[in-house]
Parts: C-alpha cells; structure tokens; sequence
C-alpha cells in the first residue's frame, strides 16, 4: 500500500509539548498522534531540559505560562535555556491573545511561530507541519512538475535560490512575506507559490493594501451587510471571504494605516471575524502571502508598522533581488517577453544578436523588470515584421518614450476639455511621427482606424510630410 507524502514526513518527526495543563497536552498529543507524529509531554519547566535531552525533539510546543501568575517570563526563560542547549530545535510558542507582545518577544529569542489559545486544531496543524518541513525536511523532495509551475524566469544563482525556497514554502501554509523594489516580480512569485500549493485550484485573491481607502477598510476586508451604512446598498462578500480555503495576496501592506494593522492582526491571528453590521463570527481557511518594497523592520523601530504584525506574516522572507542584481538574466527576459507579443501578435519574433542582448545586459532599468520588458514591446512594436531588432532600434524607441514623455503637459484643472486634451496630444504625436499614421496610433496605443475617426472628429489634417 503506498505511504502518503505526509505520513512519511510526520512519521520521523518528533514533537515535545510543555504546558502545566495535562488537559491541553492530553488532547494536543492526541490530535499530533492521528497525524502521525511522535509526541511527548511534560507539566513542569523543570523538567523539560532533561526530558529533550531524552527525547531530542524536532519541534517544542511551549506554553508562556506555568504559573496563575501570566506574565510570560517563565516561558521566555525555558525559552532561553531550550535554544541555549539544543539550537537546531524549533520552538511554537502557545500564548493568550492578551500577551501576543510576549510571543514577539519570543520571537526574538529565537521562536519559530506563535499560537494564540484558544487554537483551532486545522490553524496548529498547520503550524506545526509548516516548521516541520521548512526547518526540519525528512522525506521533501522537489519534484520536476511542481518546480515547473512557477513560470518565473532566471538562472542567476540569487534568483535561483529565491525560487527554490519559493517552491519549498509553497508545500506548506506557512505566512511567507515578499520584499523588494517595484518592479521585481513579487505578485508573479505570490501567484507561483499559490499554484504550487495544495491550494492551487481555490481563489487565489490580490489586494493592494495601498489602494483601500482606511474608512472603507473593514467593508473591503471582512465585507457588510445592506444597511450597515450609508452607502450599503447591497451585501457585499469580504476579501477574506473570496479567499475561503485557498490564498489572499496582500500587496504593499507596508502602505496599511497603523489604526488598520490591528484589525489586520486579529484576523490573522484568529482566523475569524464579524461582516460589517453582523453580529456573527465567519472562519475563514486561508494562506497568508504579503509583499512590500519598504524597510518594514525600519517602520517597526519608526512606530509606523505594529511588531506583532510584522512577526506574524514573517514566518518566511524572501527578498527578490533587483534588476541590476541578476543582470545576467535581463537577455533570457528580454527574449521570453518578445516572444509572448509576438504570440500575441502572430508575428514571427526578431532575432536579437548578442551585441543587442549584451547592450541591453548593461542599462538601468529604475522599474526593474517591468521597466525591461516595456522596453523590449515598445521596440517590438515600433518594428513589427522586422527580422532583426538592432540596439539602435531600442535606442529609438527609448527616445520615443523619453520625448512622449516630454510631451505630457498637466493642464491646470478647468482649463482645458478632454476632448481638447485629446486633440492636443493627436496634433503632437502625429507631428512628432512626420504624420505617419502607422507610428502614431501604436505610439497612441489605438488602432488607425480609432486613431482616423478621432482625427474626423477634430478636423486635424494628416497628410504626410515630405
């Protein structure tokens, strides 16, 4: 009979549970057991130096508190003495919601996780099988179909080892947080992680943090019933609740309001909350991915971003390197990205000699790869049915883009229609082009025949110039 995954992995995996409630040992050891883990557990911090000693654990399940007395130093001290004498242990730290800053400090000291009681069964499953694997592999091994589901292309060794733990952490439901510039390809790498999971085929749900007005952040998030508000004029389903046993992304959470953060927190923390004008409690089953091209540890010592938020969707960092980083993969880029328009287009994709992908190796791309890859369509467009795009093609169209840039002039608001706005960038595109259609309706990004029935409109003569 074939062994699954999971029982193959738990199986080797020893797990010490420390609490002074035998109750909650009791049915936690029970329920680790049915999973196939092997468990002890003791009641005392007394006991347990010499009880890993014998047991040498993979991961320690650690109550804060062992006294009426709830201030956590007990817990903090074993933790100290346990990471002192068995490094390579992973620690979860078990905490009421009151002393959450007493499993940051935790945290700190070397905890991989935290668990508020009470916990749901699924949420500590999770938990566990997540350390477990990440920091304690037995029996994982990447296969070949699942590292091909994350279409994200590169071979520098800075990328390469992103994307494996990428795939690493996709096997579990570990919070995983994604740092770096705009531009770098971390909602591609969320997505990646999301089909590279057992959740692949639930919602895999995108949320700019930075795009939600604060007001408007609890309707958005946990959704409202009709009449809850002014402006409630239908029910309307959370973010959270579209994201029901499957991922939500949250982007740029370094942009969330601090007055927010704390709502945030709850709901990851509980996996639970009320819909706006309820008064009942929704779970919710989901996988936290969060991405941010700000400094958060910075933001947590400015005040600006909760701690015990920022070790809650930490559990896994992976820091996207940039652009400039990784240049020997700006030629593999450029190539997929012109192959994918001429798909689109029907078109057979330009060769590229090397001298041109060496000379695109060496620019600056401030937008990292989405910068390069609007480069490489403009140009392709700008030459479409060429066989050859040269780097003076690319130097043209990056001047194109630097003087239509220059061309944009902000009117002051009232001054001037849209419609005469419209017709003022027509007149200078169509000059700038010496009044080639062709050029100006894909500088414009319409269709000639869009771009003819806009110059009916306004009466522009287009006749070309010798």
């Amino acid at each position: 009979m074939k062994t699954s995954l999971q029982s193959m992995e738990t199986s080797k995996h020893n797990i010490l549970i420390i609490d002074d409630d035998r109750a909650v040992c009791a049915s936690i050891s029970l329920m680790l057991k049915k999973q196939g883990y092997q468990t002890d557990s003791i009641f005392s911090p007394k006991e347990a130096i010499a009880k890993a000693e014998e047991f040498r654990p993979d991961l320690i399940l650690l109550d804060m508190n062992f006294t009426v007395n709830t201030s956590g130093k007990q817990g903090l001290s074993l933790l100290k003495q346990l990471k002192a004498s068995f490094p390579e242990t992973s620690v979860i730290l078990m905490t009421g919601w009151a002393t959450v800053q007493l499993a940051v400090e935790g945290m700190k000291l070397g905890a991989r996780d935290f668990i508020a009681k009470p916990w749901e069964n699924k949420q500590l499953l999770a938990a566990v099988h997540s350390v477990l694997h990440l920091f304690h592999p037995k029996a994982a091994v990447l296969s070949d179909d699942i590292a091909d589901k994350a279409d994200m292309i590169g071979s520098h060794p800075a990328f390469l080892k992103v994307k494996q733990m990428a795939l690493q952490v996709a096997r579990t439901d570990a919070s995983v947080l994604i740092m770096g510039e705009s531009g770098t390809g971390k909602e591609i790498l969320a997505e990646a992680i999301h089909n590279a999971s057992s959740r692949k085929q639930m919602p895999f749900v995108k949320v700019n943090m930075g795009g939600i007005s604060s007001s408007l952040f609890e309707s958005e998030m946990f959704g409202h019933i009709k009449g809850s508000f002014t402006d409630a004029i239908n029910d309307r389903e959370g973010r959270f609740s579209m994201a029901d046993k499957g991922s939500i992304f949250l982007d740029e959470i370094g942009e969330l309001p601090l007055q927010n953060q704390v709502k945030l927190l709850r709901v990851l923390q509980e996996r639970a909350f009320e819909i706006l004008g309820s008064s009942s409690t929704q779970h919710v089953d989901f996988r936290l991915i969060s991405a941010t091209n700000k400094n958060l540890s910075e933001m947590v010592r400015q005040g600006s971003f909760r701690e015990d938020l920022f070790y809650r969707i930490n559990l896994i960092i992976l820091q996207l390197p940039s652009l400039k980083e990784r240049r020997s993969d700006i030629p593999l880029l450029a190539q997929s990205f012109a192959t994918k328009l001429c798909k689109l287009y029907q078109q057979e994709r330009p060769h590229f000699a090397q001298s041109t992908l060496d000379w695109l190796s060496e620019q600056d791309y401030p937008g990292n790869i989405r910068a390069l890859k609007n480069h490489v369509e403009r140009t392709i467009l700008l030459n479409l049915g060429k066989e050859e795009i040269n780097i003076k093609h690319f130097q043209d169209a990056r001047q194109i883009s630097s003087n239509a840039t220059e061309l944009i002039e902000i009117p002051e608001v009232g001054s001037i229609t849209l419609e005469a706005l419209e017709a003022s960038m027509i007149r200078k595109t169509l000059n700038y082009h010496r009044h080639s259609i062709s050029k100006a309706a894909r500088a414009l990004g319409i269709s000639r025949s869009a771009l003819y029935r806009r110059l009916e409109k306004y009466k522009i003569p287009h006749e070309p110039s010798l």
